[in-house]
């Protein structure tokens, strides 16, 4: 694998890719956009900080690009929808800085509340002043954190051990999070109308830009501080220059822009306004935390090149981290299950139905859905298909997903069902674990219990006396060894299922020969992908 740095990274961080013997590193800074255009194709992997886009044109010049690695949180840099189109994988490091980033957060909320660096400049320039300089506590003070994921709550943290009361807010946080960082959950508009410090630490979504605007400063009262050292841009810029020119606001601290560097008068008169400290996106600059962030994508490669799941792929669907050990195994099971599923098929489907049967329907399944749909593409499509875009194939093909769940349990706790679709014909192929290892125990209306091997041979004839002897001798004729074998009827006499595991493939003017002997009205052999991987969604890997 070769991989291309172009931006500073921590050489400490890289030494997990330098010692690799299947990785070259090559470390190239300061290129210019001609320069890496003409480069990039010859690279699997872009490890980048936030000098370097990676837009529409360098992923189209990356050919053989397979990962986009950003040593950093944010991913403002990367096109990542254009780069989940060309099942190019984005990874970020969104926890190696937390501490320094929550850190910074304190450092500029207590610089300005004590007036440190006009105190500092003050006495350099040989004055000796006291009264102008006069400050404020953070005890008793009620701030409000917009956003408590990893950077948030350590700066909740903080503000309780300065004895603030906090209120906090986030969509996407359960009130057990709250509770255990001691906080009290609110809406927007609460903290806008009651707290005396303000601070974000949310991503630049959509959602977020320009999320503190006109109106939200017009719900403040007099004498608010407000923070940004999340993501330049969620903060109104224009909005919180005025509040500050207007006295509404006492004061703040940036340490992110909407444009970096800031050249629009707006931002200039910001930077210059007496009421703010501000620093040039220091929040994720400490030694520690450039160590941390190369270490985490570097460990991300890692795990890319040995098959195992991605922690911090921001474009893959994924368990919580908690759960990935016990989830590990039914990515396994679902990505055999759509292998095995689809070659019954003789055209593509129109519709694919996944279902969750058991205890299993109690969590999130759409990373097995998008594994398992990644497994069935790519024996559809001859381009490479992954847990990336596989959606987005899938979609552009016209074929419809969808996802049931029932906690109902019959024969077994667990039980991953595919249902196929399409030409009025509908297969059904459902799965489970035994020991931790994949078991088909159903297909169609047939019930059948086997273990997929990588050569198999799938038939239905009319149930009669005699057909699983010829079958025996046409395979013993051709010197194909049969390892095991497993049948299911309809009922006596009726229509018979048989799956056969061999020792090898079965050749088509062999197939030929059984679909004769037997008259059967459906034959299919089989070549399972032993130890294939639909990359990034851990199926592969070993179970711990």
């Amino acid at each position: 694998m070769k991989i291309i740095v172009t931006d500073e990274v921590s050489a400490e961080g890289l030494a997990l890719l330098s010692q690799e013997p299947r990785i070259q590193l090559d470390i190239r800074l300061g290129l210019k956009k001609e320069e890496l255009l003409a480069a990039i194709g010859d690279y699997d992997v872009i490890i980048t900080r936030s000098g370097t886009t990676v837009d529409k044109a360098v992923l189209d010049a990356g050919k053989r690009l397979k990962m986009v690695a950003r040593a950093g949180v944010g991913i403002d840099n990367v096109d990542v929808d254009y780069a989940s189109s060309k099942g190019v994988i984005v990874v970020n490091a969104p926890f190696g800085n937390t501490n320094s980033a929550a850190e910074h957060t304190m450092a500029l909320l207590l610089s300005f509340c004590r007036n440190v660096t006009v105190a500092n400049n003050s006495l350099k320039s040989g004055e000796w002043k006291r009264a102008p300089f006069t400050g404020y506590e953070l005890k008793g003070k009620t701030a409000g954190v917009i956003g408590i994921g990893k950077v948030g709550g350590r700066v909740v943290t903080r503000l309780k051990a300065f004895e603030c009361e906090v209120l906090a807010c986030d969509p996407y946080i359960g009130a057990k999070r709250a509770h255990d960082l001691g906080v009290k959950l609110v809406t927007h508009d609460e903290i806008y109308k009651h707290c005396d410090i303000i601070t974000v630490h949310t991503p630049l979504t959509d959602e977020t830009r320009g999320m503190i605007g006109p109106r939200e400063f017009g719900l403040m009262k007099t004498g608010v501080i407000v923070l940004n050292v999340a993501r330049g841009g969620i903060i109104d810029e224009q909005a919180m220059l005025d509040n500050l020119n207007s006295g509404k606001l006492i004061g703040g601290a940036f340490d992110v822009w909407s444009q970096e560097p800031p050249v629009t008068d707006t931002l200039k008169h910001l930077i210059g306004h007496k009421g703010l400290v501000v620093t040039p996106h220091l929040g994720a600059n400490t030694f520690e935390a450039q160590i941390n962030v190369a270490i985490d994508v570097s460990k991300e490669i890692i795990s890319y090149l040995d098959d195992q799941p991605l922690e911090n792929a921001v474009n893959i669907p994924r368990f919580d981290l908690a759960l990935m050990d016990q989830m590990r195994p039914f990515l396994n099971l679902m990505s055999v299950i759509c292998d095995f599923g689809i070659q019954l098929l003789d055209s593509n489907p129109e519709k694919l139905i996944f279902s969750y049967t058991g205890n299993i329907s109690h969590y999130d399944c759409t990373p097995l859905t998008v594994c398992g749909l990644s497994a069935m593409l790519n024996r559809m499509v001859d381009q490479d298909v992954n847990m990336v875009n596989a959606s987005l194939i899938a979609e552009q093909m016209g074929i419809v997903v969808e996802e049931t769940k029932s906690t109902n349990v019959d024969a077994f706790s667990n039980v991953l069902t595919l249902i196929a679709e399409g030409n009025g014909k509908r297969r059904l192929i459902s799965g489970t674990l035994f020991e931790g290892s994949p078991r088909i125990v159903k297909l169609r209306d047939y019930t059948m219990d086997f273990a997929p091997e990588e050569h198999m041979l799938l038939l239905n004839y009319g149930d009669r006396p005699g057909m699983i002897g010829k079958i025996g001798t046409i395979m013993g004729q051709h010197e194909i060894n049969i390892a095991s074998m497993n049948l299911g009827r309809s009922e006596k006499k009726g229509e018979a299922m048989v799956i056969l595991s061999l020792d090898s493939a079965v050749p088509v003017p062999v197939l030929d020969e059984i679909r004769l002997a037997t008259e059967a009205t459906f034959i299919k052999a089989l070549h399972m992908r032993v130890g294939s991987c639909t990359r990034g969604c851990g199926a592969c890997a070993p179970t711990p």
